[in-house]
């Protein structure tokens, strides 16, 4: 998997508001404007995020009994090397563009390299390292829900005189610590009861422990060892409406206004602002926003 390695360098006292929030890679190269031609980092399209699932699909039969999700598409990004080629000389002409997708096949992880210009797969693997791909919303939405149809622990929650109605549960996956490699791929679930705040992280289920297979989508342990009793509602509410003084009233906001209109441009995944040439994307490597600047003249 080839990646582009940035660095993080210091800047001008001035600038540290802005850009402290934002982890940052300069590279200093005096480049012209490549407005209107696709920047080789830009991340997917809707339009290719849907070449890359009907390619992906077709390769698998769609019409067989293959059960697949998508864990993560993205771009495969290019060398670091005609990255910076391309930016010595922007053109208009796009770079040969690939998606680099994770999915879960049969139960196996793929590893695929999608070449979007000739519209096929040119790498295919089943990952057989440690570890497994990222969560999807649809699986922890419904691991989430199996407590609150799981006979034993309804028993448990009314041994603790708990309403299960109230019961709101989260995944939290269970952490690899070296030694044995792991051949299930599996998640916690670790309950918490809302009734009388919204705050329900600070009223946990304790004593109950509760794992779920992903891919049966079934309880596989569970065990209740002792009972805790739930932490009180009251005080917990977090909303600023629930507040009491001086943390209550609300006070009057306050309005900034540009006479002259912004002081920088947004023109796709492209920020100016003063002498900054920024272009902004997302990069699975840092699951963070990543801002590549191109300093047009010396800071110093």
């Amino acid at each position: 998997m080839k990646k582009l390695h940035s660095s993080f360098i210091a800047m001008a006292s001035t600038l540290k508001v802005v850009l402290l929030l934002l982890f940052s890679s300069f590279t200093i190269s005096p480049i012209s404007c490549y407005k209107g031609a696709q920047h080789p980092l830009d991340p997917l399209s809707p339009k290719e995020l849907t070449l890359v699932q009907t390619i992906v699909k077709k390769s698998y039969n769609p019409s067989s009994n293959n059960n697949i999700s998508f864990h993560y598409v993205g771009l495969d990004e290019p060398e670091k090397t005609t990255v910076l080629s391309w930016l010595s000389k922007p053109s208009t002409k796009t770079l040969p563009r690939r998606a680099l997708v994770f999915t879960r096949v049969n139960e196996q992880t793929h590893e695929i390299i999608v070449d979007l210009t000739k519209r096929i797969i040119v790498y295919d693997e089943v990952y057989k390292g440690l570890g497994y791909p990222l969560l999807t919303a649809d699986e922890q939405i419904a691991a989430i829900q199996l407590p609150l149809t799981y006979g034993p622990f309804i028993e448990s929650a009314k041994k603790r005189d708990l309403n299960v109605s109230y019961v709101v549960c989260s995944t939290f996956t269970v952490g690899w610590f070296g030694g044995v490699e792991r051949t299930k791929r599996v998640v916690k679930v670790q309950c918490f009861y809302n009734k009388g705040t919204v705050n329900l992280y600070l009223r946990p289920i304790e004593g109950i422990q509760i794992v779920v297979d992903l891919d049966k989508m079934k309880i596989v342990e569970y065990s209740d060892t002792f009972k805790i009793a739930v932490p009180k509602a009251e005080g917990t509410d977090y909303r600023f409406s629930k507040q009491k003084p001086p943390f209550g009233p609300r006070i009057n906001g306050a309005a900034i206004m540009q006479t002259n209109g912004p002081g920088f441009e947004i023109d796709g995944h492209t920020i100016r602002f003063f002498f900054f040439y920024s272009f902004c994307a997302y990069f699975v490597s840092l699951l963070l926003l990543i801002i590549i600047s191109l300093i047009l003249i010396p800071l110093f």
